[in-house]
């Protein structure tokens, strides 16, 4: 791993005088190693009118992609880059390599190293409308929205065969734990995700981490992210 530590290093190094790229935190990744990347960097730049600088020149289309993301950043700022990086390689025509991932990087606290976040089949919903008419499709199943609304409180909305049966706001720290997550993993479930756009990438990463930590194979979470 201390060569991808190199490599982050030496862009950092490269890209207008120093710049200064701050990895979101998560512990105990699943996934620590990644092999055949190149990397693109959006950093958190004050001078630029968003507030973002995105760097990609050694992207390549057939490796897998090393995203790092400033956690500073808000979804707002950082997503159409991320967006626009997926477009880049979904659109590829020469040289495609359908084998090829994308990741973000993150800092892993619990090892002291990198640690990773597959996004490649993530499709990041940010039309307003549709946020305002997802609605529960598939009827056989129960249907369980999270929305992550602030740094500490998120939204949950259930729905069995389609009817809603519950709908109420809680406390991440005190709800968002083993002992609820427990409950889903004894139904088959259909889970869909919504971030506030004003949450940074930190939050991000971190409440998405948890969902995936406390979920199991009973739950199937959508591709679809949406960013409201």
């Amino acid at each position: 791993m201390r060569y991808i530590y190199l490599l982050i290093l030496l862009c950092c190094l490269s890209c207008n005088n120093e710049r200064v790229l701050q990895l979101p935190e998560i512990e105990n990744a699943e996934i620590t190693e990644v092999l055949d990347v190149s990397p693109a960097y959006i950093f958190y730049d004050e001078t630029q009118p968003d507030s973002t600088l995105l760097n990609r020149k050694n992207l390549i289309i057939t490796t897998n992609w090393l995203v790092n993301v400033d956690k500073r950043l808000t979804l707002k700022q950082a997503i159409p880059h991320i967006k626009f990086l997926q477009d880049k390689k979904r659109n590829a025509e020469m040289h495609k390599n359908e084998e090829a991932k994308n990741y973000f990087t993150c800092n892993d606290t619990s090892i002291g190293s990198l640690g990773f976040l597959e996004f490649t089949d993530v499709n990041y919903v940010t039309d307003t409308d549709s946020y305002k008419n997802n609605e529960p499709i598939n009827d056989r199943i129960r249907t369980v929205h999270i929305s992550f609304l602030s740094n500490d409180v998120f939204g949950l909305t259930e729905f069995y065969y389609g009817e809603q049966i519950k709908d109420e706001a809680m406390i991440i720290e005190r709800h968002f734990n083993k002992e609820y997550f427990n409950s889903l993993r004894k139904n088959k479930n259909e889970i869909h995700l919504f971030f506030d756009k004003k949450l940074s990438f930190q939050n991000y990463i971190d409440f998405k981490h948890k969902v995936l930590k406390f979920t199991n194979e009973m739950s199937e979470i959508s591709d679809e992210e949406f960013i409201y």
